[in-house]
C-alpha cells in the first residue's frame, strides 16, 4: 500500500461482518450511496476501528481486448487491480504485463445480464447447471498464465442475483484462495449472504469512475470515492481500460490524493492489512 507521510483523517471501520449489445460497455451501475459500503469478510464478530489512512482501491475492468489500452494504466505509480476477461486474444499477454508491472490480477468473469446484453465469450448463464457453471469458471481461472488473486463479475446483473448460480462460483473462489469483488451492476445481489455462509472473502464496488468518460465526471466520481473512504475507511472504485481520459486523470490527481492523506491499495493488500489489524486487536484483548 502506498501511504502519505502526513497523518490522515481517522477512518471508520467497515460495515460488513462476513469473512467480497457491446460486452465492453460500461455497466450502468446504480448509485449506491452510503447504503452500499466497502465490505470485508472477517471471522471476528466485531470489526475494530481502522486507524490508518483512508484507502482508495482502484480496479480497472475489461482488460484483454487490447494491450495498447492497458499500457497507460500500467505506468500509474501506485497499487492498482486489473480485471482481465478470460481467453481473449490479449488476455495472456495482458496478465503477464500486469505481473511485470507489479500490479494485482483478478479474473473478470463474464455473466449473463438482465435485458439480454451479450456478456461476451466464456460467460456464466442462468440456463447452466451448477456443474457447468463451476467448470466454466474453473477453466477461465486456469486459462490465465498464473493464478489470479480474486474475481469480479463482468455484467452479471441476472446471475449475481441468483443464489443457485452464484453458489458454485463463490465456493470455487473460496477453494482457490481468492476473493470476490461484487461489481454491483444491479442491486439485490446474493453475494453478501452466500459469502457469509461459505466463508468467502469479498468486497463491494462503491463507485464507477467512468459512467461518463469526460475528465470532469471522472474527477467528480473520485471525489465521491474520497468521501466514502473518509467515512468508512475504504472505497472501491471501478473504471475501464478503454476509458480514454481515465489513466491520464489518475496520473494527474495522484500527488494530490497522497497530499490529502489517502493511501492507494489493491484489494488483496487492503484485506491483509485488515486481517493484521484485527489480529492485533484480538491479541490486545480489546
Amino acid at each position: 500500500m502506498i501511504s502519505p507521510n502526513e497523518e490522515g483523517e481517522g477512518a471508520q471501520p467497515l460495515s460488513g461482518s462476513a469473512p467480497a449489445g457491446d460486452s465492453r460497455a460500461a455497466p450502468l451501475g446504480e448509485a449506491t450511496g452510503d447504503a452500499r459500503l466497502a465490505r470485508l469478510q472477517e471471522p471476528q464478530k466485531e470489526v475494530p476501528k481502522v486507524t490508518g489512512h483512508p484507502a482508495l482501491i482502484i480496479v480497472i475492468d475489461d482488460v484483454g481486448y487490447s494491450i495498447d489500452e492497458l499500457r497507460p494504466f500500467l505506468k500509474l505509480p501506485f497499487p492498482i487491480t486489473f480485471a482481465v476477461l478470460p481467453q481473449l486474444v490479449h488476455s495472456t499477454d495482458s496478465a503477464l504485463a500486469i505481473r511485470d508491472a507489479g500490479k494485482e490480477l483478478i479474473l473478470h468473469q463474464p455473466m449473463e445480464a438482465l435485458g439480454g446484453n451479450d456478456p461476451g465469450p466464456h460467460a456464466v448463464y442462468l440456463s447452466m447447471d451448477e456443474a457447468a457453471i463451476e467448470k466454466t469458471v474453473a477453466e477461465n481461472i486456469d486459462s490465465l498464465p498464473y493464478p489470479p488473486v480474486g474475481m469480479n463479475n463482468h455484467m452479471g446483473s441476472a446471475v449475481t442475483r441468483d443464489e443457485r448460480a452464484m453458489r458454485p462460483i463463490l465456493k470455487l473462489v473460496k477453494e482457490r484462495g481468492m476473493y470476490y469483488l461484487d461489481s454491483l451492476t444491479a442491486p439485490g445481489t446474493a453475494t453478501v449472504q452466500l459469502c457469509k455462509e461459505l466463508g468467502t472473502s469479498y468486497m463491494e464496488r462503491n463507485v464507477f469512475l467512468d459512467n461518463n468518460t469526460d475528465r470532469e465526471s471522472i474527477l467528480a466520481a473520485i471525489d465521491e470515492g474520497k468521501r466514502i473512504a473518509r467515512k468508512n475507511s475504504a472505497a472501491v472504485m471501478i473504471g475501464h481500460v478503454w476509458s480514454s481520459n481515465l489513466a491520464a486523470t489518475l496520473m494527474e490527481i495522484y500527488p494530490e490524493l497522497v497530499e490529502e492523506g489517502y493511501s492507494l491499495s489493491t484489494i488483496r493488500e487492503y484485506m491483509q492489512m485488515q486481517a493484521e489489524e484485527n489480529s492485533g486487536h484480538a491479541d490486545s484483548g480489546n
